[in-house]
C-alpha cells in the first residue's frame, strides 16, 4: 500500500501541474464502479467536470484536491493505486481505471491493479476520512504526543504505529523500518516502552519517512509516482521484505512473523529494547 512518502511524492509531483487547471472530462472505466464511493460513477464524473482545481493537499494517506465550488475530491490509493500525469495522447496503462482530462490537453490517469482505490466528492473532508491523529511529518506529531498515545495502549508497538489515530501516514513498510532504527522489538507492548525508547522511535519514524521521501518512495510492487516512474527507497530498506537475509547492523538473520495479521520483519539480534 502506498504510505506517506509515496502519497506525498505524488502530491508534490502533481501540484504544480494541476492546480489552476480545469477538469474538462472524467471517465471512470467499466468494471471500476466501486472507485466512486460518494456518488454513482456517472454522478461523480458530472460533479468533477467543469471544476477548477484550486489546491492539492494531503492528510495521511489521502490526497485532497480542493475544487473551485468549495468541494473536495478525496482520493485514497489503497493497496495498488497510483495517480499519474500524462499527455492526452499517451497510451493507457494496462491497469488504468479512470481518466481525468484537463484544459491544457494533459490528463491524470488512475491506475489500480487490485481495484481497491476510492474517490469521494464531499463538502467536508470529514465525510470521506476517519478522524486521524497528526500527520507523521507535521509539527503536531511530537515525541510527547507519541508518548501519551502509546502509554494508553497495551497492543504491540508496531500495531500502535499502524493505528492512524496514533499517527497518520505510517503503514507496514515504515512501521517495520522505524522499529528497526529504534532497536525496538515490534512485538513489545506499546505501554512498556521507556520514555527514552519512545523518543528514539519518534526520531526513527521521521528518519525513515524523510529518507524515503528523498528517494521518491518505495516501489515494492505497483507504486508509480505522479510522473509515472518508480520510487527507489525499496533498495535501501533495512528489514522490510528482507527475511532470510543478514541484518545490516548486527549480521543476524532477519525474521518474518505474523503480528495481528500483518507480515512483520525484524532482527532478533539487535531489536530487543523496550
Amino acid at each position: 500500500m502506498p504510505e506517506l512518502p509515496e502519497v506525498e511524492t505524488i502530491r508534490r509531483d502533481l501540484e504544480p501541474l494541476i492546480v489552476g487547471r480545469t477538469i474538462t472530462r472524467v471517465q471512470i472505466h467499466a468494471g471500476t464502479e466501486r472507485l466512486a464511493v460518494s456518488h454513482s460513477p456517472r454522478a461523480l464524473e458530472k460533479a468533477m467536470t467543469g471544476r477548477r482545481i484550486d489546491g492539492f493537499g494531503r492528510q495521511g494517506k489521502y490526497l485532497l484536491a480542493r475544487l473551485d465550488n468549495g468541494q473536495t475530491w478525496v482520493t485514497h490509493l489503497r493497496m495498488t493505486g497510483s495517480l499519474v500525469h500524462k499527455a492526452g495522447d499517451a497510451p493507457a496503462h494496462r491497469f488504468e481505471r479512470a481518466r481525468i482530462d484537463l484544459d491544457d490537453g494533459t490528463t491524470m490517469r488512475f491506475n489500480d491493479l487490485r481495484k481497491f482505490g476510492t474517490w469521494h466528492i464531499v463538502d467536508d473532508v470529514s465525510e470521506a476520512m476517519p478522524r486521524n491523529g497528526p500527520d507523521a511529518i507535521s509539527e503536531d506529531f511530537t515525541p510527547q504526543w507519541l508518548k501519551d498515545k502509546l502509554a494508553t495502549r497495551s497492543i504491540a508497538v508496531k500495531s500502535a504505529l499502524l493505528d492512524q489515530k496514533v499517527v497518520a501516514g505510517v503503514g507496514n513498510i515504515y512501521a517495520d523500518e522505524s522499529c528497526w532504527i529504534a532497536r525496538v522489538d515490534p512485538r513489545t507492548p506499546a505501554n512498556e516502552l521507556t520514555p527514552r525508547r519512545v523518543t528514539a522511535l519518534h526520531h526513527a519514524v521521521l528518519e525513515t519517512l524523510h529518507e524515503s521521501l528523498g528517494d521518491r518512495g518505495s516501489s515494492f510492487s505497483d507504486y508509480l509516482d505522479g510522473l509515472g516512474s518508480i520510487g527507489m527507497h525499496h533498495m535501501k530498506v533495512h528489514v522490510f521484505r528482507r527475511d532470510g537475509e543478514p541484518c545490516t547492523r548486527c549480521g543476524k538473520i532477519i525474521q518474518k512473523i505474523k503480528l495481528n495479521g500483518r507480515g512483520t520483519h525484524f532482527c532478533p539480534g539487535c531489536q530487543k529494547g523496550a
